[in-house]
């Protein structure tokens, strides 16, 4: 899966979308998160397996780990404490959904990253 050309604009347009959206446990979650985001970064919707861990589950769709250090905007990235899926930003953060919106977090407070594209 490449990425699409107008990906830093796709990608801004959902993080402009989900800013004041608010967690909630079946329609906007973490996975959702991170699949919008890989949705919006390549254009097509990954396959993917339901596992019993975040981390398993994000691994079965395919896209290679890296470390969380050399992630880059639009990568989907596994905060440990507590366990979520969310996506980088920029160059030192990824946003994670939270209770009233997207929260932003250091990079380094991630335990994974997957490359996208």
């Amino acid at each position: 899966m490449a990425r699409r050309p107008d990906w830093p604009a796709r990608l801004a347009a959902l993080l402009a979308a989900a800013e004041t959206r608010p967690f909630a446990a079946h329609r906007w979650n973490c996975g959702r998160f991170a699949l919008a985001a890989v949705m919006a970064t390549t254009g097509r919707r990954p396959g993917w397996r339901s596992r019993a861990s975040l981390e398993a589950t994000a691994d079965s769709a395919g896209f290679p780990r890296i470390p969380p250090a050399f992630a880059r905007a639009g990568d989907v990235v596994l905060a440990g404490d507590p366990p979520r899926l969310g996506v980088v930003v920029d160059g030192g953060r990824a946003a994670f959904v939270g209770p009233r919106g997207l929260i932003r977090v250091p990079l380094t407070t991630c335990a994974i990253a997957w490359r996208i594209a």
